[in-house]
Parts: structure tokens; sequence; C-alpha cells
């Protein structure tokens, strides 16, 4: 019998599928583990494996189109017979009128809406035009999300305007804007004007790093590392390995040296290896180092799991393995998820230093710029050509202070200055 297959829920957050295309067409033969198309979660684009051998009857959605989670996809059963039709899903009542007030326009202002019936509705900022009551955390959130909080309805004492009525509000669709410009006098210009639909990893990316930004206090230090001796050791190291394993021999990069002496300082001042609970904080025992991998379409963050347990070796293989998998879309939802720590490096782009912003829950995200050739002053007072890196620190001020964060950024500086000791 003919069985339909849905869209599957490849992540705990995913409710919504993109279809990205499909490896198989009707009336093909497929067996069981076949690569039947590519689906894009909310995290990442992930192969559909087959689970049901036979013939594909009907294919009910087209590549390009979003899915949610248990709307038919196609159907497989044995060659002659006949699709099944899907059930047809349940029209969704239209909201009232009246249910939502409208966003005012081109105010940057958003508006929660009402709670659904039967939740007890929101107190609401006072109507008899006394000021409005919003506490200083929530104003200085506001201000950041570039939004009026004395236009926000406030669910705290007496309808108080608090942290949370701002994340709702800054969570919903903002207005559209008008971006509207001339188009090329010449004709040409660098690319064609339109509008360009982004798939769920984008719009993900896009929601997190908001929320990110908006609800958590950043702040930033930067330090300045003598990288002379980690270039040197990472030489040497790889030489060695290509005489000793060829062709196949692992080769490190600077970013294995920057993971490793990542766990070592996680190790040395655990205060960083925690996360904000919303009332107090969360120590971790495990070090999960989560690393970025830029795709065509995003961004990706595999993590390498109990990395204070793990050599440098260690480190860079699974880093490199989980590298090839990110590249090949073939990540799953646990390899990207459960990080303690972030680590971003734009040095390869030749991006001298920056700020990332921080991967919640994570407490902190290290940025790592290039390494550069410039004039220094050695320790016997003589300018010489020198090799400095540069490594940005953003820090949850709600989790970490700056004399935490700074003895932290000392540690792995210390490490990468040292690098033998990564290897003890």
């Amino acid at each position: 019998m003919a069985e339909i297959i849905d869209m599957p829920k490849l992540s705990d957050t995913m409710t919504v599928g993109t279809l990205v295309k499909w490896n198989v067409k009707e009336g093909q033969e497929v067996a069981f583990g076949d690569i039947l198309g590519e689906v894009e979660t909310d995290k990442a684009t992930m192969e559909l494996s087959c689970t049901v051998p036979g013939t594909v009857l009907k294919i009910y959605a087209a590549a390009g189109a979003q899915l949610p989670v248990g709307a038919p996809i196609l159907a497989i059963g044995k060659k002659g017979e006949k699709a099944p039709a899907p059930d047809a899903p349940a029209p969704k009542e239209a909201p009232k009128a009246a249910a939502t007030p409208p966003i005012p326009e081109k105010t940057g202002v958003a508006c929660v809406p009402p709670a659904p019936a039967g939740e007890k509705a929101p107190a609401r900022a006072p109507s008899d035009g006394s000021r409005p009551k919003v506490s200083p955390y929530a104003r200085r959130m506001a201000e950041k999300a570039a939004l009026n909080a004395a236009a926000l309805s406030g669910t705290g004492p007496g309808g108080r305007v608090v942290a949370r009525d701002v994340t709702a509000a800054a969570a919903l669709p903002a207005p559209a804007a008008n971006v509207s410009v001339p188009p090329p006098a010449d004709g040409k210009g660098v690319q064609p004007d339109e509008d360009v639909a982004v798939g769920g990893m984008r719009q993900t990316i896009a929601r997190r790093l908001l929320e990110s930004k908006v609800t958590v206090p950043h702040f930033y230090l930067e330090v300045e590392v003598d990288a002379a001796p980690l270039l040197a050791m990472r030489e040497s190291i790889n030489r060695r390995l290509a005489e000793a394993e060829g062709k196949e021999a692992l080769k490190l990069s600077v970013n294995d040296f920057v993971l490793k002496a990542s766990a070592e300082a996680l190790r040395q001042v655990p205060a960083v290896n925690c996360s904000w609970t919303g009332t107090g904080l969360r120590r971790h025992g495990a070090v999960h180092l989560a690393f970025g991998v830029a795709l065509e379409d995003g961004l990706v963050t595999p993590v390498v799991r109990d990395a204070h347990a793990k050599s440098l070796r260690e480190i860079a293989t699974e880093a490199k393995a989980l590298i090839v998998r990110a590249r090949g879309k073939k990540l799953t939802p646990a390899e990207m998820s459960g990080s303690t720590f972030t680590v971003t490096n734009l040095g390869m782009y030749g991006v001298a230093g920056f700020f990332g912003i921080i991967n919640v829950p994570n407490a902190a995200i290290l940025s790592v710029g290039s390494t550069v050739k410039r004039p220094v002053v050695d320790a016997h007072d003589r300018i010489v050509v020198g090799h400095r890196m540069t490594l940005g620190l953003s820090g949850d001020h709600r989790v970490i202070d700056g004399a935490v964060a700074a003895e932290f950024l000392q540690a792995i500086r210390k490490s990468l200055e040292e690098p033998t000791a990564m290897l003890i």
C-alpha cells in the first residue's frame, strides 16, 4: 500500500521546512537510504533519506516550497499503484479585523498583540494621559532596538513596560521599509533590482541575532597577541606530520590552535563557561566549543564536544570533519546545538579585528582577526618585524564582568604565545 511521506521535523525548533530540491522524479524506483532531496530547516540544509523503498508515485510539493512540519511532500508505493490523495489541511480561520491593532506606519513602533481567548490580557499602558511606566532596563533595550518604549504595552505591575515586552515587540515583523532607490543610470548596475526571498536559515539567523543584541547586555574587550611563536610551531608540526604521514597527514590551522587555547582558558577561568538562566547562572562542567563556518546561504556553528578533555590533534581532526559536513550540508541539529562558548574567525579574509554577537546562551564569543606583520618593540627595546593577531571578546555582562573577561583573554594570550604548553 502506498505511503505518504510528510515534511519531517528535523530539529526541536523546526516548524516550517523549505524543499530546496528533489533528487527523484515521479515513477523513479527508490531504495532504503537513497537521498530523495534536500530540506532546509531553521538551522541548516539537510538531506532527506528514503525510509520506504518502492516507486515514487506522486510529488506533492515543488522545489522551493515552504511547508509546515507534517505536510505531505510525496507518496511512495508499488509501481502502477494509484497515488493517494493527501488530506487537505484544515483552513485557518481568518482573524477578525479588530483582533490585532495596526502597527503605525513609518514610526518604527511595534505593538504587542492581545492575549488569545481564555488568557488574561496583559496590563495596558495608562490611558489617562499620564506618563507610561517603563523600567530603566526595558528603556535601554528599547533604545537599542529602535523602539518607542512609551508606545509599548506593559505586562509588568500596574502596566509597567518590562524587558519581556520589549523582546516581544522586537520579535514582531516590522513595517515594510521603503527601500526604493532610483535605477542605475547606465541601465546595468552591479546586480538586478529585485526582491529576493530568503530561506529559513537566514530568517533564523536574523531572528536570533536580533534577540541576542536586544536582550543581552554586550560589552567588549580586545587584546593583541604575539603570534610569531604560534606560527613557527605550526609550521614545524605540519612539516613533521607531512614527513611522517604523507599526503593524508593532518594539517593544523591557526584556528585549531585558537580552539585549543580557548578550551584551556575556559578550564582556567570557568566563570566564562556559564549561561544566564533568566534568574541566575548555570555553570557548565564540560566545554563544548562552537565555531563559525560560512556557507553560501548563511552561517552555521558546529560544536566540538568535550573540548576540555581533547588534545590539539583531536580538536583539529574533529573540527575539520565538522567543516566538511557543514559544507556538504550534512550536519545534524545535534551537531550544532549545546555549545558553551563560540569562536568566530575572519582572519582568513584579512579582517584585522572585530566583535561578534554572542551566540545565546553562551556568555561570550571570541572573535579572531588576521595575523599581520608590523614594526614592534622587542624585549631589548629594538624595533623589529612582529607578527600580531588581534582577539576581540564580546561578553554578557549579566554573567561575567570586565575583570573576569580580561583574565580569560590573558589566559588565551598566554597559551598562544607559549604554544608548546598546549601539547602537554
